[in-house]
C-alpha cells in the first residue's frame, strides 16, 4: 500500500561498504525554511554523522575486553596471596 506523503531524503552513500551501502536521512518538512539551514550545511551534516558512524563503530577503535579468565586471575590472585602469609607465617 502506498501512501500519498512525499518526504525530502539525503542519501549519502558509505565510504566503507563493508558495514553499510548508504545512509538514507529523512528530513523535517520545515529543516530548510525554520533552521535557514542550506542544502549544502545538510549534505555534509549527514555526510559527518554517517563518517562518524563509521569512525566509531569500527573494529580496530573497540577497546579490549578482558576474558573472563583474567577477570578469576585478578579475583584469585589477592586470594591466593592471602593464603600464602596465613600458611607461611
Amino acid at each position: 500500500m502506498v501512501k500519498g506523503n512525499t518526504r525530502q531524503v539525503i542519501v549519502v552513500k558509505s565510504p566503507d561498504p563493508k558495514l553499510f551501502e548508504q545512509a538514507i536521512f529523512l528530513l523535517r518538512e520545515d529543516a530548510l525554511e525554520k533552521h535557514g539551514v542550506g542544502e549544502r550545511e545538510l549534505l555534509e551534516q549527514a555526510q559527518r554523522v554517517a563518517n562518524g558512524y563509521i569512525t566509531g563503530n569500527s573494529p580496530a577503535k573497540k577497546r579490549r575486553r578482558l576474558p573472563a579468565l583474567g577477570w578469576v586471575a585478578i579475583g584469585a590472585a589477592p586470594v591466593c596471596l592471602a593464603w600464602l602469609m596465613s600458611v607461611l607465617l
